[in-house]
């Protein structure tokens, strides 16, 4: 695994693009200076040994230089040894809608845009437990197997977008079904529960039945209903228009409370509706933290190479370079024709 022990210093990196933006005005404010005693080339002859090569190869390795060094301070590290760490917590499996219904615009600024929101916040909230994610429209994908890797499923939830599940539709039971089988072998010693969030337009599949298996199996299912029940029209991306049927009616996207419901009761959990406020992950975080912690066995890397000395040596090398590679034209070295015929042309 790699890692930078010190990723605050990366944001030293934002001065680059200055410098570059720098250096690049004052040329042309330089070459603009001498246009004004004559045409450039007429000129020179009378100045031999200036060299307008020189001063870019000098500023761009102290630019790649200084990136190193940089990369340098941020400590670059590889993991070199796994060890097993017993954590207090659940494995929750998130089942996240990704159809385009969950494009409406009843809660802000979409459903599935508040839906990552809500993930968002649960996530941080979260300290010794593990999470993982399934997206499903008229397939079901495990996005994320379970994992107490908190930062790569932050990451992930960026990415989200219908345009991930190729078959439209609403399959929240092979969703489930999928969810029961990610926990792995039956442990009930282990607190589980599966987070189902969607608009509950299911079309494909038998929810409550998928339900009620994972409560057999002691796995709760707690449901976020996304939208409202009076609904709204499913926006085409790109555009200024909304979905239409066969017959050319918008089509308008209702959130299904009553299967959201039944889905929840089948499965043992809490049902909540999700608005404009944090009424619903606090809910959800609330039934959380209400069910028991169990011992938690994950695989961490307790020991780590350090990889800072590579930078820091090559970032040493350029900068010796540049320190003696002169700006104007060296005549001793010009005797080689370094610069008339090889990767640095003389001008």
């Amino acid at each position: 695994m790699f890692r930078f022990a010190n990723p605050e210093y990366l944001y030293l990196l934002l001065i680059i693009p200055i410098l570059l933006g720098l250096f690049i005005w004052a040329n042309k404010k330089q070459r603009k200076n001498l246009q004004r005693f004559g045409n450039p080339k007429l000129l020179a002859p009378l100045m031999p040994n200036v060299s307008y090569v020189r001063p870019q190869i000098k500023f761009y390795l102290m630019l790649t230089a200084l990136i190193l060094i940089v990369f340098a301070l941020a400590r670059p590290q590889f993991g070199t040894k796994l060890s097993t760490v017993k954590k207090q917590g659940i494995e929750a499996m998130i089942v996240l809608d990704v159809s385009n219904s969950m494009l409406a615009q009843d809660v802000q600024p979409n459903r599935l845009e508040n839906s990552k929101m809500i993930l968002s916040k649960l996530i941080d909230n979260m300290s010794d437990d593990k999470i993982g994610l399934i997206v499903f429209a008229g397939d079901a994908f495990t996005q994320i197997p379970i994992t107490a890797d908190y930062i790569s499923a932050k990451m992930f939830l960026s990415s989200i977008s219908p345009n991930m599940v190729a078959r439209q539709g609403t399959a929240i039971g092979t969703a489930i079904d999928m969810a029961i089988h990610a926990f792995g072998e039956e442990n009930n010693k282990i607190a589980r529960t599966i987070i189902v969030i969607t608009d509950g337009e299911n079309h494909e599949d038998d929810a409550v039945g998928a339900a009620k298996l994972a409560q057999e199996k002691g796995i709760s299912i707690n449901v976020i209903g996304m939208g409202k029940s009076e609904g709204a029209p499913i926006p085409i991306p790109g555009t200024m228009s909304f979905r239409k049927d066969k017959e050319g009616n918008v089509v308008v996207s209702k959130l299904n409370e009553t299967m959201c419901r039944q889905i929840a009761e089948a499965g043992g959990g809490i049902y909540v509706r999700a608005d404009n406020s944090n009424v619903a992950w606090k809910a959800l975080e609330k039934e959380i933290n209400r069910m028991s912690k169990s011992d938690l066995e994950t695989k961490v890397y307790s020991e780590y190479d350090e990889k800072f000395f590579i930078f820091a040596w090559i970032a040493f090398f350029l900068l010796l370079i540049e320190f003696y590679l002169l700006n104007r034209v060296n005549k001793e070295l010009n005797k080689f024709n370094f610069f008339e015929k090889g990767i640095f042309k003389k001008k």
